[in-house]
């Protein structure tokens, strides 16, 4: 009988014995075929089932910033709150094939590619590698289970609500106003509905009222913001054939528990001292910045907290709490709410998100089945630093 030894392989006493090298090999091998891969468009797909790109703000730069040529698979998962050069490196060594970057990378218009700048350099070593990169951004901060929600975990038990909620992408009804008018005369019903019928954007329904012992029919249209005006033309040359008429705007719907801030009630009350020890530990800070509103000590009561994670001085002005927490305010917003008897504490602008991409994981975990290796950047770091 013959024996084929292979490279690495030992025969002794008709025994194989692999070399601490060939054990590892194998092992790499056989997690190397365990995993999933997901093609980038399907990723993308589920990444928007997990948090809606229209959650995210109007002036932002949401969704694939850098896409490969495709078609484009996805093992490997990287996330991050800032994608600097010091962090693609690790992606890269990683061998990551998309990278979460939760602020965008990309965010003003670039006139070229060249390696003159630190992130048109990024563009070039994603493209070059065949990594793609993400931005959800002002999407987390809104949805339901995102960056704001884990803020507020850090309080202590409360209830919270979106200080400035969302809205729905559409209305539940088409059109963007809706226009009713009676129409008394049988023989100008039909005239009037086939005219309205005729505009583009206009849906059309019609109910029998009774109104001051007469009998009318009441005309309701949908419309679009360009078809309002041609319904609106037409009504005005025949002011004859209708009564009574209406225009309403139709808004689009909040969305439930998805918005930009939070404004939470604590179960209980505590003093400002212990907020602020709530607050270091949630995000494993030894220092944060306080000022404190007039007529306040640490040991005044906090029982409203408006929170918003990154810069929050748009976002938490006007909202009345006793404290305000966020990374960054202007000077002049904190001495406005100084100046109301409101407490501000600052943790420097991406402290106050960075913590959440650890919970944002094992979400995506979930959600993606385990399809996918999902790791978090190791270098990834605020820029500020208490010296």
């Amino acid at each position: 009988m013959r024996y084929s030894v292979l490279p690495h392989f030992c025969m002794l006493s008709s025994r194989v014995h692999l070399l601490p090298t060939t054990v590892q090999l194998v092992r790499s091998l056989i997690s190397t075929s365990s995993r999933s891969f997901m093609d980038l468009k399907a990723l993308l797909s589920s990444l928007n089932d997990f948090a809606s790109l229209s959650f995210a703000e109007s002036w932002d730069n949401v969704g694939l910033l850098v896409e490969p040529s495709p078609p484009h698979t996805v093992n490997t998962l990287f996330l991050t709150n800032d994608l600097t050069e010091e962090v693609m490196e690790e992606a890269l060594q990683k061998k990551a094939d998309l990278i979460l970057s939760y602020h965008p990378p990309v965010f003003r218009p670039m006139k070229r590619i060249t390696w003159k700048t630190w992130k048109e350099r990024l563009v070039i070593k994603a493209l070059e590698n065949r990594v793609g990169i993400y931005s959800p951004h002002t999407a987390y901060d809104a949805a339901p289970q995102g960056v704001n929600s884990w803020l507020a975990k850090g309080l202590g038990a409360c209830t919270s609500r979106p200080i400035h909620p969302s809205k729905a992408a559409s209305c539940l009804t088409e059109g963007t106003h809706r226009v009713e008018f009676s129409v008394s005369h049988t023989q100008d019903l039909g005239k009037v509905i086939s005219a309205v019928k005729g505009i583009a954007g206009v849906s059309v329904t019609s109910f029998s009222v009774r109104t001051e012992d007469e009998d009318q029919t009441r005309i309701s249209l949908n419309c679009t913001q360009q078809a309002l005006m041609e319904v609106v033309a037409f009504l005005s040359q025949n002011t004859q054939l209708y009564q009574k008429t209406e225009i309403v705007s139709l808004e689009k719907p909040l969305l439930l528990h998805t918005g930009m801030g939070r404004l939470c009630t604590l179960e209980e009350s505590v003093s400002l001292a212990t907020m602020v020890e709530r607050i270091k530990r949630h995000l494993k800070l030894s220092h944060v910045r306080l000022a404190l509103g007039v007529g306040r000590t640490l040991e005044s009561q906090v029982k409203v907290v408006a929170l918003c994670a990154g810069s929050g001085s748009r976002v938490l002005q006007g909202a009345e709490a006793d404290l305000y927490l966020t990374g960054e305010m202007s000077h002049h917003d904190i001495l406005d709410a100084a100046s109301q008897g409101i407490n501000v504490i600052l943790c420097e602008h991406s402290n106050t998100e960075r913590g959440f991409l650890s919970d944002l994981r094992d979400m995506l975990g979930a959600h993606l089945e385990k399809k996918i290796n999902i790791i978090l950047s190791e270098t990834d770091r605020d820029p500020l630093h208490v010296v």
